[in-house]
């Protein structure tokens, strides 16, 4: 799941730190180095982005990109998973482009976890959110009536998933890149060569010099 990137309409927590072009371009970054690194895993990738008439196959040449459709972000990520289920893609692992960090073991552990005993797998993020979401079969229930972008979203999708009886299996904790604090932790990643993302690094290494 990808915004197009346009300045002031992306990452703009991150842009109040450090203005709304450097946002973009780290976004951007994002995009392409996770493009990058999802291309050497064994899974096929679709790319839903959002706005739906945005040019965002310009950024990611060969790709599958398909627009997102909803009202908001629950209905865009169920309307997502629903359509590469029914294409016969089971099961369906969610991320977003501001973590382009994320480890291929998480998606490796959730694949595992979804094709033993769970219905859903969740990765919480560090600010209250989840980072992954895998189902391996549609739940519409799990993405209504959630107070998206709050402290809350994980505790709440984890409770949800409860009451309808689903089996949830928890990854690792991570951060999403929001703010100048999530930018400082990646930094951090990319100088310990705990990742690679090589767009990234230049745009932090010049701003850095």
């Amino acid at each position: 799941m990808a915004k197009h990137p346009e300045p002031g309409r992306v990452k703009t927590r991150l842009a109040a730190a450090v203005g709304a072009d450097r946002a973009c371009a780290l976004y951007r970054a994002f995009i392409l180095d996770l493009a990058e690194r999802l291309d050497t895993l064994s899974y096929p990738v679709s790319w839903a982005y959002w706005p739906p008439t945005a040019p965002f196959g310009s950024l990611l040449s060969g790709a599958r990109v398909v627009p997102q459709r909803g009202r908001d972000l629950g209905e865009r990520m169920a309307a997502a998973i629903a359509d590469e289920l029914a294409a016969g893609g089971a099961p369906v692992l969610i991320v977003g482009a501001d973590v382009p960090h994320v480890p291929a073991t998480a998606f490796h552990d959730a694949a595992q976890a979804l094709a033993q005993d769970a219905n859903i797998v969740l990765g919480p993020a560090s600010d209250g959110g989840y980072y992954l979401i895998g189902l391996r079969a549609p739940a519409h229930d799990l993405f209504v009536d959630i107070a998206w972008g709050t402290a809350g979203v994980f505790r709440a999708t984890h409770d949800r998933a409860t009451a309808l009886g689903l089996r949830t299996h928890v990854l690792p904790t991570t951060f999403d890149v929001d703010d100048a604090d999530g930018l400082d932790a990646l930094r951090a990643l990319i100088v310990r060569g705990d990742v690679t993302l090589p767009r990234t690094a230049r745009l932090l290494t010049a701003s850095a010099s």
